[in-house]
Formats: C-alpha cells, sequence, structure tokens
C-alpha cells in the first residue's frame, strides 16, 4: 500500500462530518511533527482550524500553502452503501468511503509530498504550509474565513495558496480552477391573505401574485460572463406555501433561490436588479434576506499557475483546462488578501454521493504533482 493510499485510508476511517474534525488534523499535526514542522491551532467556535509549517518566511523565499478541509458531508443511509462509508475500502482500483475525494485523498496527498520535500531539503527557501478547516462543508462561518481576518490583521497571508478541491472531470489534472463564482442565497416570503378557493375576491394569492416574478427572476440575462467566467445564472431551489387543504389559498409563500455571479454582477447590484424585478412584476409585500457565501474572484496568472501547468504536464502529460467552474471553494477567502489561489485536486465525478470513491493511483499521482510544485517554488 502506497504511503498515500495508506494515509487517506486512515482518514477516511475517522468519521469527521462538519464541522467535526474527529481527530484528522491532530493525526497529520504529530506526524508532520516528525518531520520538522510546526503546527499553529487556530480555533473558532465548534471549529477545528491549524496552519501547520515548515520553514520560515523569507524576503528572498516565497510562501506556498496548501488549503484543505478535514471535514466530509453526512453519508446518508448507510445501507445505500456498497461498503461502510467511514471504513476505506480498495476494491478494483478504486478507493471507497466518504471524503475519498472531497477531499480526505488530497489532503493525504498534499502532507505525503509536504514531508517529501521538506524531508529531502531540510534547509528550503521559503515556507511550505498547510492549512486545514473543518467547516468548509457547512456554513463557512468559523473556519477560512475567520483564519483570513486572522491573517489579514498579521499581514501574514502566503504568496501562494494551492487548494486540494477535486477540480479534474474527466482525468486527473484535466482541470485547474484559477477562480470561482461567487454564490449569492435570497429567502423571500411573499404575504398575501388566506381565503377560500372559491372567494377569490376576498383574498390575496401570493402564488399568482408571485408567478410573473418568478418567470422574470429565472429568465433574467443578468451579465454576458467573460473569458474567464461564464454568464450568472440563477436557480430557484425551493417553493412552499399553503395549508395542505385543497380550498383554501395561502396566506404567504416561501422561496428560496441562488445566483452563481460572475464579477460583472457583483452582489450588490443582483440584490437591486431583484428588487426592480419585484417591483415590477407588483410584489410588493415581502421579506427578502440575502446571504452571500462568496464573491466571485479570479487570480491573475503568476508563478503559482505556471508551476501547476508544468508540474501537470511533466507528471501527467496532458495539458490541463484552466476556468473558474464548479461550486465555491475556501480560496474565496484568501484569494482577497492578496495571495494566488488556484485549485486541482482528484476527480469530481463521485463526491457527495453514495460510493465516493477516487482512483487509487491518482492518490500517489497528485502527491507527485504537489511535490513538483513545491521543488519549482521553493527549491531556492
Amino acid at each position: 500500500m502506497s504511503t498515500t493510499l495508506e494515509l487517506a485510508c486512515e482518514l477516511i476511517n475517522l468519521r469527521s462530518v462538519t464541522p467535526d474534525d474527529a481527530g484528522c488534523q491532530k493525526l497529520l499535526v504529530d506526524r508532520l511533527a516528525r518531520a520538522g514542522f510546526t503546527a499553529e491551532w487556530l480555533p473558532f467556535g465548534e471549529v477545528s482550524n491549524v496552519l501547520i509549517t515548515h520553514g520560515g518566511k523569507q524576503p528572498d523565499g516565497p510562501s506556498l500553502w496548501f488549503l484543505g478541509h478535514t471535514d466530509v458531508v453526512p453519508s446518508g443511509p448507510v445501507g445505500d452503501w456498497t461498503s461502510a462509508p467511514f471504513e476505506a475500502e480498495v476494491r478494483g482500483d478504486k478507493l471507497y468511503g466518504r471524503g475519498a475525494a472531497d477531499m480526505k485523498g488530497a489532503v493525504a496527498a498534499m502532507v505525503t509530498a509536504a514531508e517529501a520535500f521538506a524531508g529531502a531539503r531540510p534547509d528550503h527557501a521559503g515556507q511550505i504550509g498547510i492549512l486545514l478547516t473543518s467547516d468548509e462543508e457547512g456554513i463557512a462561518v468559523d473556519g477560512i474565513a475567520r483564519v483570513a481576518e486572522l491573517l489579514s490583521t498579521r499581514g501574514d497571508a502566503p504568496q501562494y495558496c494551492l487548494v486540494g478541491e477535486p477540480s479534474s472531470q474527466q482525468t486527473l489534472g484535466d482541470t485547474v480552477r484559477i477562480g470561482r463564482r461567487g454564490s449569492i442565497h435570497g429567502r423571500l416570503k411573499v404575504h398575501g391573505v388566506q381565503g377560500h378557493s372559491a372567494f377569490p375576491d376576498q383574498s390575496d394569492n401570493p402564488i399568482h401574485r408571485f408567478a410573473p416574478f418568478l418567470k422574470a427572476l429565472t429568465t433574467e440575462q443578468w451579465d454576458g460572463g467573460d473569458d474567464d467566467f461564464p454568464p450568472t445564472q440563477c436557480q430557484v431551489t425551493n417553493i412552499h406555501a399553503g395549508t395542505g387543504a385543497e380550498n383554501v389559498t395561502p396566506g404567504e409563500l416561501d422561496v428560496r433561490f441562488n445566483l452563481r455571479n460572475s464579477p460583472a454582477s457583483p452582489s450588490a447590484q443582483i440584490k437591486a436588479r431583484v428588487e426592480a424585478l419585484l417591483k415590477q412584476h407588483g410584489v410588493d409585500r415581502y421579506d427578502l434576506d440575502w446571504r452571500v457565501s462568496g464573491e466571485p474572484f479570479c487570480s491573475a496568472a503568476g508563478q503559482l499557475r505556471v508551476a501547476v501547468v508544468n508540474a501537470i504536464v511533466r507528471e501527467l502529460r496532458l495539458e490541463p483546462a484552466l476556468n473558474t467552474g464548479g461550486g465555491t471553494s475556501d480560496g474565496r477567502f484568501l484569494a482577497p488578501l492578496g495571495t494566488e489561489v488556484v485549485e486541482l485536486g482528484l476527480l469530481n465525478s463521485s463526491i457527495h454521493q453514495v460510493d465516493e470513491n477516487t482512483p487509487v493511483a491518482d492518490l500517489e499521482k497528485l502527491s507527485g504533482v504537489y511535490g513538483q510544485v513545491i521543488l519549482q517554488l521553493l527549491k531556492g
């Protein structure tokens, strides 16, 4: 069993359902301490965060941090899994278990790459860091968001950050994320007057009032995107109204929707346009709450991007696509600090699904790619 596979199995066997780290980070801290790394624990609320580093930041030496999370989403019904979700199992050429791809496999690859480099070059230039949280799969309030605030206050952000989110689509390394779209959640409550369905003149049906706005919201052309970002799009995720009785019209309608936005449509502009659509379509009695879970970002091409692409070409013999697809990642919190952020991880085809898995061979390959990135940036 390879070193990276063995470590990935150890991590999967710890039931770290967000925000519970379940000992994953201590396991890694103890392991890397034997290779000369030091740890700074950064807990906030119920969330465990830790920064594990080797070497110091120098005026002439860069800092490269890997960014990962040890928490996972719930398994769902255990009986639906072929093998126990928190008992790592290799079947054929794949490793199965919750977190195999998202992202305990990549965290294991970060660790083995970093410890191998530090062992071979203990006096390397600059600093290697591995920043971990247990709050990426949850509401992401006390995780990297809080750590980034601390780093900003201390003026201690890294020069480069390589995020291990599962970016690959069909084969390892075929896709590298150079940024991410923003994510804006809206919760709308439309107020009406409940009544008997036979007497519509005595009620105000919020479903009828809402319907023209729903069409406008889902067909609105927010922007045209650009070379790096697809156009902003909106998806309605939940609609609920009614008492359950067939002859009673509802007094309220509750709607939730989500926008994935490009930089051409910042969150303040999105909010203003949604409220203008409400007014335009006669929805005048409502409550609307917003939660912006991330603003869009795209790191300018820099040495990290060059190193990642070169490492993929060298180790995997392919040219990756560079894009900003997918959901959000914790990279959104470090990019505003001036850090160049790039994302590269395992295949994402099974993430959050029953029987989550990753090809066994990809674990050691990813460790090799990460090692090449470290070598290019920190060899001195």
